[in-house]
This record gives structure tokens, sequence and C-alpha cells, in this order.
């Protein structure tokens, strides 16, 4: 399996939900990596936030107009966002559940969530295989149900770029649906 930081092609789901995103945004990339989905979100004129522990991915994105940079251990340390507000946050391929809480609560009014990570049954085919790091069918559905207005939800094995099983949703906060 490709690392998390090794994966250069921004994920086609973040590609096909990024014009959601309102002109200009602010936009959280959490557990960026390398910064496919950054560097794709500052080409189409948003602010990004490039939020990963790994300094070493994270130096590629220094100087890239748009972008800022943070390092810090998401899951080790205090989350480092209370009090900031998004347009957008996007998430690949990163599952830390005692995060989400946060997540939810750092999305502005009208903002987007567009997250993908591994569930069940990817353990069949690959890495990650711990059960603590697949959710379990319907889970991210369960988690932004009376929180998020669902736009898009999908789950299931994916090929590219590798076999995986895969849940993806889109999903929006409060009732205004700003659309570009």
């Amino acid at each position: 399996m490709p690392e998390h930081t090794s994966l250069l092609e921004p994920s086609p789901w973040i590609v096909r939900f990024a014009p959601l995103i309102p002109a200009g945004s602010m936009v959280l990339d959490l557990a960026c990596g390398n910064g496919r989905h950054a560097r794709l979100l500052a080409g189409m004129g948003h602010q990004i936030e490039a939020v990963d522990r790994d300094a070493e991915a994270l130096a590629a994105l220094v100087g890239i107009a748009g972008i800022q940079t943070r390092c810090t251990d998401l899951e080790g340390g205090s989350w480092p966002y209370y009090g900031c507000g998004f347009d957008a946050i996007v998430v690949s391929n990163y599952l830390h559940r005692p995060l989400l809480p946060n997540l939810f609560g750092c999305l502005n009014e009208g903002g987007l969530l567009i997250y993908e990570t591994f569930m069940v049954g990817n353990e069949l085919l690959g890495k990650p295989s711990n059960p603590a790091f697949l959710l379990r069918s319907g889970e991210l559905l369960d988690l932004v149900r009376n929180r998020l207005r669902v736009l898009a939800f999908e789950q299931g094995e994916v090929t590219e770029p590798r076999p995986a099983v895969i849940q993806h949703i889109v999903a929006r906060r409060g009732s205004v649906l700003r659309i570009p």
C-alpha cells in the first residue's frame, strides 16, 4: 500500500466535490501528508491550513501560494484549532475518532466537510487492517447525522489508486446551501 505521504494524485472524491467550496474559502486539510489536496485547493484560489505530524512532508509545501503549514501531533497533543473557523475541512485516509467533534466544532456555518477513509473490509486487501483505523459500515453517516446536512455518501470497494474498502461523505453545516 502507498504510504499516506507518498500518494501524489488528489482523491477523485475530493476532486469531484471541491467545486462546492465557495471561492476564496479558508480550508483545513487535516493530516495532509504531502499536501496533494492542499495543492489542489490552493490552485483553486482557497487559503489552506495544511496540518500533519510529518515535518518532512510539510516542508514540500513551504512557499506555495495560499498554503500555510502546521506541524503537530493531532493525536498526542491538544487540538490546535480551538476558536478557529473553516469554510471547508478535507480529510483523506486518516481516522482518529476523538478528533471528530473538534472538526464539527470548527466548521463555519455553511461550511463543507469532505471526508474519506478506510472501512471494515479493507483488512482483507491490505493496510490499514487495525479496527481502530477502519470505519464501521455507515459510521460516517451516523457521526454527522443531526450535526451536518449530508450531500453525498458512498461506501464500498475501490480499485484506484489501489484496491481498498473506503467510506466517503460530503456534508454541510447548517441549512444554507452556498453553491459557487
